[in-house]
């Protein structure tokens, strides 16, 4: 990418949105101070080795794979959903959330009184998701038929 950086400036893509102050101060924590003006997407580092850009969590792997950046803070999950296990090495596992310490979990849920207790139990059934690509592998490695539709967030309550 020709982007006037010296070529010794590591490129970093971080999250945008919900997982961006987190992020913020995880750096911080490991003593580089981020400063991010308004709806600018080019923070500013105190370090002039470094250059940031703010994507959304579920872009950043897909941008690595382009060269766009060198590297970036996202979760496996959409690495998975984005088919970029091949490309992308993962260096570690940053446990971390905008509210936790803890890692986040994806999980198939359903109301306790139910009739649905297994996955096979959505046979031909709708199943709305973020997670199209991931959703799908993991019915097809169970032999489940479903329909997997796109939802954006707060998909339990559709």
């Amino acid at each position: 990418m020709t982007d006037g950086l010296p070529p010794t400036t590591l490129r970093i893509g971080l999250p945008s949105g919900s997982m961006q102050q987190s992020t913020i101060d995880l750096f911080g924590r490991a003593g580089y101070k981020i400063s991010v003006d308004g709806r600018n997407v080019f923070p500013r580092i105190d370090d002039d080795k470094l250059s940031a850009v703010l994507f959304r969590a579920q872009e950043i792997s897909r941008y690595v794979v382009d060269g766009i950046v060198d590297c970036g803070l996202t979760g496996h999950d959409w690495i998975v959903e984005n088919d970029n296990e091949k490309e992308i090495v993962e260096i570690c596992n940053l446990t971390y959330s905008r509210a936790s310490s803890s890692p986040a979990r994806w999980v198939l849920a359903v109301p306790d009184e139910s009739p649905i207790q297994r996955p096979e139990d959505l046979e031909g059934k709708i199943v709305a998701t973020e997670l199209v690509n991931v959703t799908r592998k993991y019915f097809a490695a169970r032999g489940v038929k479903v329909n997997v539709e796109f939802s954006w967030g707060t998909t339990e309550i559709k």
